[in-house]
């Protein structure tokens, strides 16, 4: 049920990347705004609310949080349908954010709870398949949707009058998050494990002191897997465009190629990283989780700087596929470090920073970046595919570097009790 949750914010969150030609076309606005559209606004809101919501999680029923999550970003992503202008689809997209803030650090609360630690990696890859199953849909229901109803062109409803068929996708996509809050509400809340699981709040000051004692695993691993996010978000915002502008590819094109990538490569990465992490922790290996990673973060540099420089679609199209094979393969077993070395009623706080700061550089950053080196350093559109690639070899090699030392915490934080 969790997994599904993550799904829907994805299909929710990834589904303006497959409209930003129409919309950009629609709203009149530059590659930049577009980007603020996809990250800035997103995050926005999730740095308002996120730290509150994850002390909440942290002394109270998660399972409440999860479902008012997604009702609220739910019906905000219908209201992104309602939206007649760029203020007004930048404040639903805001909305978006600060219910899908709610989820994640409840969510990996959660789960901590029901796994013990040499399965955790595995629970949280299968968690973590909800971003490519849903970026996946996000892409193939808007491309199917794209073939009957085409985003650009005028649609008549009832009540809501004349629309463009990108409103349409808005509208449609909130339904089923509104409708799974119901069941959700149905879930047990898993009994808190651990010697600090019967304090009811853990003073801040002793939660400084944690990421002080621990400050270089938490520092590695939160930029290295910022950054890597970075490039993700970055490249999940712009490929759609990207296709179309060097291929000539068509929106319906885009998500019936690029959908089914997304889902077989990002879900196999997701649970071959979960449960290799798993498996090495099984065997013994301690510092298998971010071991685990680490071969994603090496895979990732070569393939994030080559797939916009290929001359062919299907060679570009087959190095995005790769892309999101290893960046998934990374997640679970860089999900499970964090939780394993953090108490237990600190550990919504820690996932709600650590998401606070991948949003706020991989979320907002990565869209914007590219935006920026497209719209500013080169000053044409037509360059969007040097635009990324220069931005990969970036930030690609600079999020190893970042892991490198988060396992070198790792490996010391084991050494002591969390």
């Amino acid at each position: 049920m969790l997994m599904i949750a993550n799904t829907l914010a994805f299909v929710d969150r990834q589904a303006l990347a497959l409209l930003v030609q129409p919309i950009k076309n629609d709203l009149q606005v530059s590659d930049t705004a577009m980007s603020l559209l996809y990250g800035l606004s997103f995050t926005l809101f999730y740095v308002l609310v996120g730290i509150p919501v994850a002390r909440l999680a942290d002394r109270s029923n998660r399972r409440n949080i999860v479902a008012g999550a997604v009702f609220i970003w739910s019906l905000a992503t219908t209201a992104c349908g309602l939206a007649r202008n760029f203020p007004s689809l930048f404040l639903a997209r805001i909305a978006v954010g600060a219910g899908e803030g709610g989820l994640g650090p409840a969510a990996y609360s959660m789960l901590s709870d029901l796994f013990p630690k040499n399965r955790l990696p595995a629970a949280m890859g299968v968690y973590q398949m909800g971003i490519y199953v849903g970026g996946a849909l996000a892409l193939v229901l808007g491309g199917l949707i794209a073939t009957q109803i085409p985003p650009s062109e005028d649609i008549a409803l009832p009540v809501l009058g004349a629309v463009k068929g990108w409103h349409v996708i808005f509208l449609m996509l909130g339904v089923p998050g509104m409708l799974l809050a119901i069941p959700l509400l149905a879930l047990p809340e898993p009994m808190r494990q651990g010697a600090a699981a019967a304090a009811p709040k853990v003073p801040l000051g002793q939660f400084f002191a944690q990421l002080r004692r621990h400050w270089m695993v938490y520092f590695g691993v939160g930029i290295g897997f910022a950054l890597m996010i970075l490039v993700g978000n970055a490249t999940g915002a712009w490929i759609p465009a990207f296709l179309e502008r060097k291929f000539g590819m068509t929106t319906a094109q885009i998500g019936a190629s690029y959908g089914p990538l997304v889902f077989f490569c990002g879900v196999s990465g997701t649970l071959a990283g979960g449960f290799f992490a798993s498996f090495l922790r099984g065997r013994g290996y301690a510092l298998g989780n971010l071991q685990a990673a680490l071969i994603g973060f090496v895979a990732l540099i070569p393939v994030t700087i080559a797939f916009p420089l290929v001359s062919t679609a299907s060679v570009s199209l087959a190095l995005i596929g790769a892309m999101n094979f290893f960046a998934g393969f990374n997640f679970g077993g860089g999900l499970a470090a964090l939780q394993e070395i953090t108490p237990n009623r600190m550990r919504a706080l820690v996932s709600s920073c650590y998401m606070l700061l991948v949003n706020l550089i991989g979320a907002a950053g990565g869209p914007l970046a590219i935006a920026l080196v497209t719209d500013f350093w080169f000053k044409d559109p037509a360059q969007l595919p040097n635009a990324i690639s220069m931005v990969c070899a970036i930030a690609s090699p600079l999020s190893l570097v970042a892991l490198l030392i988060g396992l070198r915490g790792y490996r010391r934080a084991l050494a002591q009790p969390a």
